[in-house]
């Protein structure tokens, strides 16, 4: 039997978890040897509607996506369900549904529902008292406590870290499995989350290409006593990269010769994607197998 993402959270070693956006992307992630996924809302937006991260993706959008890398792929899934689409009831539907979808953890955060247009660095929070409520009926609404729920608190864009602590200290006494506060760029700040919640609450901390962190590797956060770390955009960013190359060198020079020693050919990546055992497994299924 795999293991849980919970059993794997108590051996107390710190879990890496890349951004994906759909099942090639957690089939590659899955393949290199991670252990788990992180379903990011903005990679999934820049993917899925070439649009910023600003709440336009929907619950629906999110769940028909996590069933087709949990199709794929075995590993568990972390998935971002921004503010939980609305109020506390809709952050139980939330919970509930994707759930079912078969994520292994559900981050919540306590930014408001609807983000400013206007300004993509603003983060705009509820209240603490409305993100407590939105915890408890995230943990009422999971059918099974294997479903962990991930809190995530982006207060120290708008408020002083101790704010920020605060409001850690109220979402793990309502019951969240998992810490997340975003945004910090001091290293006494990490240090100080770090001792709070020792041995009580498992952390959760962003690595971005090009973020303020004060640390820039796993191994850095490991140390910190972090137990996850996510790279939201890496994969996302490194695609698009190749993806405008490839395309600019084609539409420029008719060919791709030149790129062709850096890219899959039909049969690699027919191999990658398993397409011959794919192939063959369909032959059990053949109509001329079962005429009398």
């Amino acid at each position: 039997m795999s293991m849980s993402f919970r059993q794997m959270l108590a051996r107390s070693r710190l879990i890496a978890m890349p951004g994906v956006y759909d099942s090639l992307s957690a089939l590659l992630a899955e393949r290199a040897g991670f252990e788990g996924l992180f379903l990011s809302g903005s990679a999934l937006s820049y993917t899925l509607l070439a649009r910023p991260d600003i709440g336009l993706v929907t619950l629906t959008e999110v769940t028909a996506t996590l069933e087709r890398i949990r199709d794929r792929v075995s590993i568990p899934v972390l998935v971002d369900a921004d503010s939980g689409f609305g109020n506390a009831l809709n952050v139980a539907r939330t919970v509930r549904v994707l759930e079912r979808a078969g994520a292994a953890a559900i981050q919540i955060e306590d930014q408001v529902n609807h983000k400013s247009p206007g300004n993509l660095t603003a983060r705009p929070l509820i209240s603490k008292s409305e993100m407590v409520g939105k915890i408890k009926a995230a943990l009422d609404a999971r059918h099974s406590s294997e479903t962990l729920i991930s809190a995530r608190s982006d207060a120290p864009f708008t408020e002083t870290f101790d704010q920020a602590l605060d409001r850690a200290r109220a979402y793990a006494e309502a019951g969240a499995d998992i810490i997340f506060v975003e945004g910090l760029a001091e290293l006494t700040h990490l240090q100080r989350l770090t001792a709070e919640f020792a041995g009580r609450k498992p952390l959760l901390h962003n690595l971005l290409d090009g973020g303020k962190s004060p640390v820039q590797t796993s191994g850095e956060l490991a140390a910190l006593g972090y137990s996850i770390v996510l790279f939201p955009g890496t994969a996302v960013q490194s695609a698009t990269s190749a993806m405008e190359k490839t395309l600019q060198t084609l539409k420029t020079e008719g060919h791709t010769k030149s790129l062709r020693a850096g890219m899959h050919d039909a049969k690699s990546l027919n191999a990658l994607i398993g397409t011959p055992d794919f192939l063959a497994a369909a032959q059990n299924y053949d109509e001329h197998n079962f005429k009398s």
